[in-house]
């Protein structure tokens, strides 16, 4: 089960490291541009990437959930009819986030600042990242069918394109290097999407010219609602689940933008640097669901469990390393951004404080996973909605009267409570759906 579960996830952790490189480059660039307003612009943008990400890899997580299970079913032709409706998903996806960008970007900033030339640095950033984010949500889903197959590899490419991308043009479009005019985080903006759609065009490339075991066929397409209904049975759960952190960012900017502009970009900068630790473990992920939707589409529990536990263990190992790096040399991470005294005085005790709550959240996101591969995204929105809404925003906007060092204790708090209650969930899922699976005559107990 390790060397399988390892086959799979690791070309996807690679991947989703390299993601958190995508994420970082540009406020990297734009701190060493400007280090005051445009460090905390992007950081204000940040939530809105985080809503465009959490339906693109929401919509991706119900089409890999469906895929896998249909194919563990034996039914490859309704897996293939749900492969093509990713790329239909994908690109109604992006219109609606273009029409939103480009109406709502500025009145959406306004409320967070009077600073003029913030919010003018903040609007110009988000409306590219929107307006042209159909590589986003096109990729992932194409990414999301693939790995279902237990393609890991071309994913790990696509990631690797864009990424690589990003980070070339990054430095070319914000400084203005070989006569491209100096863009700011216009062109950090530019510089990501470019990268993107360059990714989706490979994606594409891949889909349809290369062998895969699901088929994408959009000659005389129609979209089925039963088809699309079961992609967001686990989708939309997903999705509020992973854009509920994109209210939680908006929220917390909203607290800290009270005490200083600093606060929020040393927000900003945390988030930024926690995907090195959490997008491995959302790499894992990928590679522990379809073995998990796959065995429980066969009813083979046994393997489903065994999938389990190598999950939170590996998990577990990935968020230990990333506490004792947040404790040991949280001020060199932070020095990343170019952090002033202000942002280092803040910023130190915020790592350390946050990283508390690492190890508990990887058990919590492989109960999540579970929930999600045998179609029960529900569970995991619960937990969730009570993580980020029900009890972090009130006990950080509690703790505030106290001081800005205490808002970051409400990470640790809220994870404990959070996990408790997934484990809870995870027990009586067991008992009512896992428990009494036996395997199907055409399943392998003897891969175990």
């Amino acid at each position: 089960m390790v060397p399988l579960i390892l086959s799979m996830a690791v070309p996807a952790m690679f991947s989703m490291l390299v993601q958190a490189l995508y994420n970082v480059v540009d406020s990297i660039f734009v701190a060493q541009y400007d280090p005051v307003n445009a460090l905390a612009a992007v950081s204000l943008a940040f939530p809105v990437q985080t809503l465009m990400i959490s339906v693109a890899v929401g919509t991706g997580v119900g089409l890999n959930s469906l895929i896998s299970r249909r194919l563990g079913e034996g039914h490859r032709d309704q897996a293939s009819a749900a492969a093509t409706h990713g790329i239909f998903l994908g690109v109604c996806s992006w219109a609606v986030f273009a029409l939103l960008g480009a109406l709502l970007a500025r009145p959406f900033f306004q409320m967070f600042s009077s600073n003029a030339v913030l919010v003018e640095m903040a609007c110009a950033y988000t409306q590219v990242v929107t307006i042209f984010s159909i590589g986003t949500f096109v990729e992932i889903n194409l990414e999301k069918i693939l790995q279902a197959t237990g393609d890991m590899i071309h994913p790990m490419l696509f990631m690797l394109i864009g990424a690589g991308t990003n980070i070339v043009l990054d430095p070319i479009f914000i400084f203005g290097l070989f006569g491209v005019p100096a863009m700011g985080v216009t062109g950090a903006a530019i510089a990501t999407v470019a990268g993107q759609i360059l990714a989706m065009c490979y994606a594409l490339y891949v889909i349809f010219r290369k062998e895969h075991e699901v088929k994408v066929e959009l000659r005389g397409f129609r979209p089925r609602w039963r088809t699309i209904r079961d992609i967001y049975v686990v989708g939309i759960p997903s999705i509020v689940m992973q854009s509920i952190g994109s209210v939680l960012t908006a929220c917390l900017n909203m607290i800290l933008i009270q005490f200083t502009e600093t606060a929020v970009s040393v927000l900003g900068a945390y988030f930024k640097l926690q995907s090195f630790i959490f997008m491995p473990v959302f790499g894992l992920n990928s590679g522990v669901m379809p073995v998990m939707g796959y065995s429980y589409g066969s009813r083979n529990k046994a393997r489903l469990m065994q999938a389990l536990r190598v999950g939170v263990t590996i998990a577990a190992t990935i968020m230990a390393v990333g506490t004792l790096l947040f404790w040991a040399i949280p001020d060199r991470l932070l020095m990343i951004f170019n952090a002033s005294q202000e942002m280092l005085e803040l910023g130190v005790p915020a790592l350390r404080t946050i990283s508390i709550c690492f190890v508990p959240a990887a058990a919590g996101i492989m109960f999540s996973t579970l929930f999600q591969a045998v179609g029960m995204g529900g569970r995991s929105l619960l937990v969730s909605v009570l993580r980020q809404l029900v009890i972090i925003l009130p006990v950080a906007l509690w703790m505030s009267q106290y001081g800005v060092n205490y808002v970051w204790t409400a990470f640790p708090i809220a994870e404990t409570v959070a996990l408790v209650v997934s484990a809870c969930l995870c027990v009586q899922l067991y008992h009512t759906h896992i428990k009494n699976l036996t395997p199907l005559a055409s399943s392998h107990p003897d891969e175990e």
